[in-house]
């Protein structure tokens, strides 16, 4: 904040102030592909991560691994790359073998840099969401659209096209979800200089780009096998706390002589519905709140501060309930349905992706594609319990209607 800002509330209406982008919102805008040459290391073993780990040869690759000084790479964009590519890595490592087979330790070549990159960028030495979407993209045909035919991922885990489709698909409603942020800064803009009818506008924004979300989240049942996604791609996302596969976390040798236990990739890192809960005021439950306030931990750290940014900004719900004017009522209560609705269709899908692909693993015993792990039968990969979690945080989400 400028000096003399003191008095006033914060505002939040430049979106570079928060490394936001217009365009593409808390996505990293067109990522870096490539590190420089003296990072190929590290750049080699990231491209053939699928194989390596298929072949249960990744352990033995990064324990060759040079130890590189992360002292040459420049610039944001570098450090994300670094951090995706080292993320990923890290992820392979801990669990080529699967949770049966999981590993105390990160290599000091591998545990340093990761550990230096993640000071410089504010996040922690574990694959977060950040890395697995918002800067794990590339199109095929640079002056193409942002649309999943021309998408893809930077880095890669096994899963096959699976995978491909669960990042892109995710990367698709982290997309629908930009006008929403707009909306979102020009709602407290308008809160700010009493300006109702521009409100009213960015309420009926809100909830157009909450159901383009939920558009784009229904396309997960066309790009991603629940099969694959249960027994595959899902322990990879898997971090070292609140998980009984690794209950003392993991030592990062070189950096700290006691393990230390971080959260897995999770959706509920997004910035997104963190964003939209702090402006339309939702109340969630003391446990569900504590692990969403955890989750921001795992979030660059502008998005963050653009979140709190957010929750200190005059109260949208108290200026609602407070006007006579029905036509606010209304698109307020669009915005918490259509946050609702895309609530459940979450619901839905995790149901599909994880119960019913869990039942169907039982039968099948998992055939040839690989067994599930138990540790995570009943928990989300950061850890949550989930349908606990996420049926709660649907229904306060609806408890904040407000009645005519």
């Amino acid at each position: 904040m400028e000096a003399g800002d003191e008095e006033e509330s914060p505002q939040p209406t430049a979106m570079g102030r928060f490394q936001l982008s217009e365009e593409y919102g808390f996505l990293l805008p067109n990522p870096l592909t490539e590190l420089p040459p003296s990072y190929s290391p590290w750049m080699d073993i990231a491209h053939e991560l699928p194989q390596l780990i298929a072949s249960h040869q990744l352990r033995a690759r990064i324990h060759q691994m040079p130890q590189l000084n992360t002292q040459q790479l420049q610039g944001r964009e570098e450090l994300h790359l670094a951090h995706l590519v080292l993320s990923f890595l890290t992820m392979g490592y801990v669990w080529q073998e699967g949770e049966k087979g999981t590993v105390k330790m990160l290599p000091h070549n591998l545990a340093v840099p990761f550990w230096e990159v993640s000071q410089a960028l504010g996040l922690p030495p574990i694959l977060t969401h950040a890395d697995f979407v918002l800067a794990n993209w590339r199109r095929k045909d640079p002056s193409g659209p942002l649309e999943i035919e021309n998408l893809e991922p930077i880095i890669s885990l096994p899963g096959g096209e699976s995978l491909r489709g669960f990042i892109l698909v995710t990367l698709l409603v982290e997309k629908a979800a930009v006008p929403g942020i707009k909306a979102t800064i020009q709602a407290i803009h308008a809160l700010q200089h009493h300006d109702d009818e521009l409100l009213h506008r960015a309420l009926q924004g809100l909830s157009a780009a909450i159901g383009a979300m939920d558009k784009a989240l229904q396309q997960m049942h066309d790009y991603v096998d629940p099969a694959v996604f249960y027994t595959v791609i899902r322990i990879f996302l898997s971090g070292w706390r609140d998980n009984a596969a690794m209950p003392h976390g993991l030592l990062y040798e070189g950096i700290s002589e006691q393990p230390m236990a971080f959260s897995g990739g999770s959706a509920a890192q997004s910035s997104v519905l963190h964003t939209f809960d702090e402006l339309l005021g939702i109340q969630h439950s003391q446990e569900s709140t504590a692990f969403l306030h955890r989750m921001r931990d795992y979030m660059p750290p502008p998005h963050r501060a653009f979140i709190r940014d957010i929750s200190l900004a005059p109260s949208l719900r108290q200026h609602i309930l407070s006007s006579a004017d029905l036509r606010l009522h209304e698109a307020f209560n669009h915005c918490i349905t259509a946050l609702a609705d895309f609530r459940s269709h979450h619901i839905a899908i995790v149901t599909k992706y994880i119960t019913v692909a869990k039942s169907k693993a039982g039968q099948e015993e998992a055939g040839s594609i690989g067994k599930p792990p138990a540790a995570l039968e009943a928990k989300g990969t950061g850890g949550s319990h989930i349908f606990v979690f996420l049926k709660s945080v649907r229904d306060s989400t609806r408890e904040g209607l407000i009645s005519a």
